[in-house]
């Protein structure tokens, strides 16, 4: 479904299409250089400080979920909606203390299934597998999506030609410079987000009157002011649990744990958890005013870069167009190069060719993304469902994984059994909530389910794992 609600002209929007294009291929370019070896490729050769290590976390976690995502949740959902989005911030933090955990444990290690396999075995590997790579998918699909969506909503480019340049980009200069690369325009598209929010909160809050906004949303749609409004409520700790899922379990964040210097990890999530808490309660607040300035939203997951548009302006609506841009290539950049680790490490190096050069690994990450890439690029062309319910189905079993993780770093008596059934039945539970209940309810069950089945595995067949075992490079 295209929309006629653009500010600017389709020639206006690809000649930013173009240069925003040229700009990050040319970067890419410029600091995948430095990728040399397959440590540079896949990991900038794990020398990442605190500034880009900080930059390029903040900006990943600034997706068109949070940008696109956060206003749609408070249009459906009211004040609580707008604050459950922030709660995903709480990912970052918990991680925090998992990035120094991991990097002490596996200062060698390349990507979330190499702890798997080591900490549990292969059986739990393989699920672990089959999740990460499903979700990372489904992520990808949902930021090409969102891709199209925003150029035709700000400019009347068409779904197809926006969803398809936004991955092109983040495909070609990925494919030249690895994590080099995406760390590299990670840490100016931060700067452009962080610049472009404060300009467009300032803005909102200068056009409009909020006690007009307070009495327009009472009148209007009362039930958005209800603190007690049960899926909202849900929709808290459904959105608080999903985020440490998507954070915990997915090779995006632990590629930037392994790639950080020693003792860098845990100062850079957690500034970048600071710096990200307060985005999507602005991007959701700019939803609240909707019916204020009697602006029609069409779609749901439209709120955002329709609102902003309209506030600011042609001239704003440039400044809009930039920063979805460069939130959604932050995350599209890397989820390519981490799902393509996953894979390549994982099943290519460990599965099927154990004895693969640099070279040769090198060589077969470069498919790999393009597979990804072209694969996401064929899900997104028919445009199915909305941003929320295509990634939300993911949830529960993002969140089946996160305490089998945690307990598995902290925790000797952690058991493969626990670990494998706390996934499947955290999953599955999930899935059946996600179906009968609604998105809202999903990560909850699925993370719940998942906690009390790994505990119960813990203390009925407790093991007692050598820490050593995880660390193959003195095997």
């Amino acid at each position: 479904m295209e929309h006629q609600s653009e500010i600017l002209s389709a020639k206006s929007g690809f000649i930013i299409l173009a240069l925003l294009a040229v700009l990050w291929i040319y970067l890419g370019i410029y600091w995948g250089r430095k990728a040399k070896s397959v440590d540079g490729f896949m990991l900038a050769g794990r020398n990442v400080g605190l500034a880009f290590g900080t930059a390029t976390a903040m900006a990943t976690w600034v997706t068109s979920n949070t940008t696109m995502l956060a206003p749609q949740f408070a249009l459906e959902l009211g004040i609580w909606g707008m604050i459950a989005y922030s709660t995903a911030a709480f990912g970052l933090f918990l991680f925090a203390p998992l990035a120094k955990r991991i990097k002490q444990l596996m200062p060698a290690g390349y990507t979330s299934g190499d702890f798997i396999r080591l900490r549990y075995g292969k059986r739990v590997w393989y699920v672990f597998l089959a999740i990460s790579i499903f979700y990372g998918f489904t992520w990808l699909v949902s930021m090409g999506m969102a891709g199209g969506i925003l150029m035709n909503a700000l400019s009347g480019i068409p779904y197809p030609i926006g969803m398809t340049a936004i991955l092109l980009v983040c495909i070609i200069y990925t494919l030249f410079g690895g994590l080099y690369a995406v760390i590299g325009t990670d840490y100016i598209q931060s700067l452009v987000i962080i610049i472009g929010i404060v300009l467009l909160g300032a803005s909102v809050l200068y056009s409009i009157d909020l006690n007009q906004v307070y009495a327009d949303i009472k009148v209007e749609k009362p039930m958005l002011l209800k603190v007690m409004l049960p899926a909202s409520l849900m929709a808290v700790f459904n959105n608080l649990l999903f985020g440490v899922g998507e954070v915990f379990h997915s090779n995006v964040w632990w590629s930037r744990a392994f790639a950080m210097r020693k003792a860098i990890g845990q100062k850079a999530y957690l500034l970048a958890g600071l710096f990200w808490f307060p985005v999507p309660i602005a991007a959701g607040f700019i939803a609240l005013t909707s019916s204020t300035l009697g602006i029609n939203i069409p779609s749901p997951d439209m709120v955002g870069p329709l609102m902003a548009s309209h506030i600011l302006g042609k001239a704003g609506a440039v400044i809009v167009f930039i920063v979805f841009f460069c939130s959604l290539a932050s995350s599209i950049d890397s989820l390519l190069a981490a799902t393509s680790d996953l894979i390549v490490e994982d099943i290519y190096k460990k599965m099927l060719k154990p004895a693969a050069q640099e070279k040769e690994i090198r060589k077969v990450s470069m498919y790999v993304i393009v597979a990804i890439g072209v694969l996401a690029w064929m899900v997104c062309l028919p445009r199915i469902g909305t941003l929320a319910s295509v990634l939300f189905f993911a949830g529960p079993l993002v969140t089946s994984t996160i305490y089998p993780i945690a307990m598995g770093l902290f925790w000797r008596s952690a058991s493969a059994n626990g670990a494998f059934w706390a996934m499947v039945l955290g999953s599955a539970t999930g899935l059946v909530a996600y179906f009968t209940i609604g998105w809202y309810t999903a990560s909850l069950i699925g993370a719940s389910v998942s906690i009390v089945v790994t505990f119960v595995f813990s203390q009925w067949q407790p093991e007692q794992f050598d820490w050593k075992k995880l660390d193959e490079s003195k095997l």
